[in-house]
């Protein structure tokens, strides 16, 4: 039962006493305790809602009622006039620091309106000159002994709330200690030129946190790096923040980072944590990297000298088999035209994969280097159309154009142009049968955009296969499809896309066909033109 209902619960009881026990009890007496027994209702309603605004106007309906008794029964000098420290008791009940100090403030506020509504309301009479002085006397008993019960009880309260809240506050200071105490890291609070003040965690080896207190920082480290943390000191509390790594002191093997940060006009906090493993793990991956770099560069030189050793007796073989084939000479039986036809035919095909593997070994490595000049793109897709048709009339398959009418003036490398639709049209023939159609497109689109687009009607590609198209030596279909190329096409029209600052998307249904777009900001805008002109000019 809270203590407002309780007040109110003897306040009744008072009044039922008074009228039991004095028929001829004034209405002022009995008036004063109606005031006050509804300023305990008020307060007991408001006490169960439990907010703080509830809670400062039930302090102030205990004023007013307070201050209304003493004035209905003689003022400060009536029997009741002890009441008006009411509001005291009721800042202590709610049990919170700031609500006693309203309440106490609220009783002072209420004595001094009684003692002044004595002074200008002359007309009202003590409670003394119409009732007996027993009467009097039971009434101050009541107030006396109510307010100062209530008073004692609802500070005793507050005290043994205030100690359950020392008692948690200062289990909970012990469990952030332990925890800060057990952390891997050790935490400390510095000042700007690097005093220990406190630490918490895991001291460095051969030290104690207790120990650390009072000592510099600089102590911990290397005489080597000891400037090095010094000025991550100094920045941390000029802007804010620094990082520093250094040797320990007491470890010349050792490793450790310092992260400091400002946490006041005169403290820094900072964390030190033994990297020893880290700087480990970073050396072991650096010295992968220079490895796996200098495998790269030592495969790409191989390549590349291989590639050029190669291509010299490979001219040579398809050469002279040319000039087999074109009976240069004098004729040649059947038998051996048909050989020099093979000759040449996989003395080509090779010399073709000699250079993808060229062009990409030269891109891995980053030294491809683009040969920009300005030509009309349809030009050198018309050339490939040309070069290609005859393979796609033997296969059986319609080879079919689709150029824009307007010139697509570009600023490119014209040889990457000519192999991005080379291999995108030799790729398409691979994967169509006999009676299918290869459509090849080369539009403006929007933003300066060269759009190179290949579709077919060709067998299509598996979602899975699909996303492994554009790697190096990646290839899709059967056994057969595969060993028709080497995996290079498609992986160097990508890369060719890239170092135009394009892009290559293949989209592919199984059973119906593919289609692989290449976009690149190549074309010369109309407005650009007229500049470019000027520029060749000077």
């Amino acid at each position: 039962m809270s203590w407002h209902l309780a007040w109110t619960l003897a306040m009744a009881a008072a009044a039922g006493a008074l009228a039991l026990r004095a028929p001829e009890t004034p209405m002022s007496a009995l008036a004063a305790l109606a005031a006050v027994g509804g300023a305990g209702l008020l307060g007991a309603f408001l006490a169960e809602v439990g907010e703080v605004g509830g809670a400062v106007v039930a302090i102030l309906a205990w004023a007013v009622a307070g201050a209304t008794a003493c004035l209905l029964t003689g003022g400060t000098g009536g029997p009741l006039a002890v009441w008006c420290l009411a509001p005291l008791a009721a800042g202590a009940a709610f049990g919170r620091p700031r609500l006693l100090a309203l309440g106490a403030a609220t009783g002072l506020a209420a004595a001094a309106v009684a003692a002044l509504g004595g002074v200008f309301a002359p007309l009202a009479l003590p409670l003394t000159s119409v009732t007996p002085a027993p009467l009097s006397s039971w009434l101050s008993l009541l107030a006396l002994g109510t307010t100062g019960l209530s008073v004692a009880a609802s500070l005793v309260a507050m005290q043994g709330r205030a100690l359950g809240d020392d008692a948690r506050a200062r289990e909970a200071e012990l469990a952030l200690r332990e925890a800060l105490d057990h952390q891997p890291q050790l935490l400390m609070a510095l000042y700007p030129g690097g005093r220990i003040l406190e630490a918490f965690g895991e001291a460095p080896m051969g030290l104690s946190t207790a120990d650390l207190p009072m000592r510099n920082l600089a102590e911990l480290v290397a005489h080597d790096d000891r400037a090095v943390v010094e000025a991550a000191l100094r920045r941390a509390f000029d802007e804010g923040s620094a990082e520093a790594a250094f040797v320990p002191a007491h470890d010349p093997r050792g490793w450790c980072v310092l992260t400091a940060r400002r946490m006041s006009a005169t403290r820094l906090v900072a964390a030190l944590r033994d990297a020893r493993a880290q700087r480990s793990r970073e050396a072991e991956l650096e010295q992968a990297r220079l490895k796996a770099e200098q495998q790269n560069a030592g495969k790409s030189r191989f390549l590349a000298n291989m590639s050029h050793e190669l291509r010299t007796p490979l001219n040579a073989i398809m050469g002279f088999s040319d000039i087999m084939r074109q009976r240069l000479f004098g004729p040649m039986s059947d038998r051996y035209a048909e050989y020099a036809d093979l000759i040449h035919e996989s003395g080509s095909h090779l010399l073709e994969l000699i250079n993808d593997v060229l062009d990409m070994s030269k891109i891995e490595a980053e030294r491809f280097e683009l040969a920009r000049e300005e030509f009309d793109a349809r030009d050198a897709v018309a050339a490939v159309l040309r070069l290609m048709r005859g393979q796609a009339d033997q296969a059986g398959i319609t080879l079919r154009g689709d150029l824009a009418r307007e010139p697509l003036d570009a600023e490119a490398d014209r040889r990457a142009v000519k192999q991005i639709a080379f291999n995108l049209i030799s790729n398409a023939l691979k994967f169509t049968p006999k009676g299918g159609v290869v459509t090849v497109s080369a539009q403006a689109a929007e933003g300066g955009m060269l759009e190179i687009v290949v579709s077919d009607t060709g067998v299509g590609i598996a979602p899975e296969d699909l996303s492994r198209l554009g790697r190096p030596f990646e290839q899709a279909g059967d056994a057969e499809q595969k060993q028709a190329g080497s995996g290079l096409g498609l992986s160097l029209v990508r890369a060719f896309a890239r170092l135009h600052g394009g892009e290559m998307v293949a989209e592919s249904t199984l059973g119906e066909g593919t289609t692989v777009t290449v976009r690149m900001p190549v074309l010369i805008l109309p407005a650009e033109q007229p500049m470019l002109g000027r520029a060749a000019e000077g």
